[in-house]
């Protein structure tokens, strides 16, 4: 009898050995946008969930200062005024930096982050895997974007990605069903939150998901759209994302800090969102494509691939009552040829050619999906980063 209570003990310990971890990243998911535990959340992933480690760059590129940007009080928003640093506030903004002539014109932090905080980058990380998959292309990895994801991620036959290129996937277009509201419980992003932080596969769960509409048509967003192309890259390279990513962005951008990306229970990155960087390091991907894929004299990304990044070449890819796509790149319309990387919950890279302007912003705004909440408007955030843009040194 005793024999079996020990046996019996043994195995309680080891399955709270491995359920632990699971209930605990579990947890952390239901409450991870809680107003009291956001801010600590967006900069302790490593905390909860399993990650991979990117090491700073040996020879780290370090911006230099220029003179201080003349922050404007204000800016108009529609028909309103509205006051920059309430704005900032009343956001949740963790950091703002502006890069203006590859110099540092303005940075600060708030509510507890730093210079060397590690703030997740959620859907920026987007824009990262765009320039993974270039750079893929360029050296022969993947012979065409025409082709079809399942040529590569050979596991999504069957699925609704069977026969989808890898364009369309690019450009959001891919016609793959899915609901991708945050405020929304049952919804297909919350859906496979959950599924995430239990450990299970990402690729698993892509190949669940099925197509409703002809893919190339309508632009509708679908963040598992990205991890398809990490599975497209990992495939074709034969190697992880983060080894990819070390050795074509990390080193030669010369990295000031290490980074980090989340990992399912697979060791598959979160490649539709799990990047967590500095603000400056984040800001080095908008010097880089401010510069046509050359930073600090080095082509990194091919120049083709940058402009074509930024090219809506389908009337579905236009703006509308929302911003353009282009290649996992938010493009703003208008003659200055703005574009963002963008990320919920306030997280943005905005890129302004016309006054060779980088923002970066990070935030925790737990009010992200009140859509009467103006704070949490993309457009009123586009509307600051204009102002900031055009404002002169002090």
């Amino acid at each position: 009898m005793k024999k079996f209570v020990i046996i019996g003990l043994l195995a309680l310990t080891v399955l709270s050995v491995w359920a632990f971890p699971k209930i605990k990243a579990l947890n952390t998911t239901l409450t991870l946008f809680d107003e009291d535990k956001i801010i600590e959340n967006f900069r302790s992933v490593a905390e909860f969930w399993p990650t991979r480690s990117l090491t700073q760059a040996k020879v780290p590129y370090v911006y230099t200062y220029g003179d201080p940007l003349n922050v404007p009080s204000s800016f108009a928003y529609n028909d309103q005024t509205l006051r920059t640093q309430q704005f900032l506030k009343d956001s949740w903004t963790t950091g703002l930096i502006v890069i203006q002539n590859d110099e540092i014109a303005l940075e600060d932090y708030y509510l507890g982050n730093s210079a060397v905080t590690q703030n997740i980058s959620w859907s920026m990380a987007k824009s990262f895997i765009s320039a993974l998959i270039g750079i893929a292309v360029d050296e022969g990895h993947i012979k065409s974007i025409e082709q079809p994801v399942d040529d590569y991620a050979t596991s999504l036959v069957g699925s609704g990605y069977e026969g989808v290129s890898i364009k369309n996937v690019l450009q959001m277009s891919s016609g793959v069903a899915f609901n991708e509201d945050y405020g929304d419980f049952y919804s297909d992003i919350n859906r496979w939150g959950r599924d995430f932080s239990l450990g299970n596969s990402q690729d698993a769960f892509a190949a669940t998901l099925k197509n409703d509409i002809e893919p190339g048509t309508v632009n509708h967003y679908v963040s598992i759209n990205t991890h398809v192309l990490g599975m497209v890259l990992t495939q074709a390279t034969g190697r992880s994302i983060t080894d990819y990513m070390q050795e074509k962005l990390y080193n030669p951008m010369g990295m000031e800090h290490n980074g980090l990306w989340i990992i399912d229970g697979q060791g598959m990155e979160m490649a539709l969102g799990g990047l967590n960087l500095t603000l400056r390091d984040f800001a080095k991907l908008g010097s880089l494509y401010l510069h046509d894929g050359t930073f600090n004299g080095q082509e990194i990304v091919p120049a083709s691939w940058v402009a074509d990044s930024r090219t809506m070449d389908q009337p579905h890819l236009l703006p509308g009552n929302d911003f353009g796509y282009g290649y996992q790149w938010w493009m703003v319309g208008g003659d200055s040829g703005e574009f963002m990387a963008m990320g919920v919950y306030g997280q943005y890279i905005y890129i302004n050619p016309e006054t060779n302007t980088v923002i970066v912003k990070n935030s925790a705004n737990p009010f992200y999906n009140d859509t009467s909440y103006i704070p949490s408007s993309d457009f009123a955030h586009l509307a600051l980063f204009r102002a900031l843009s055009a404002a002169t040194a002090e």
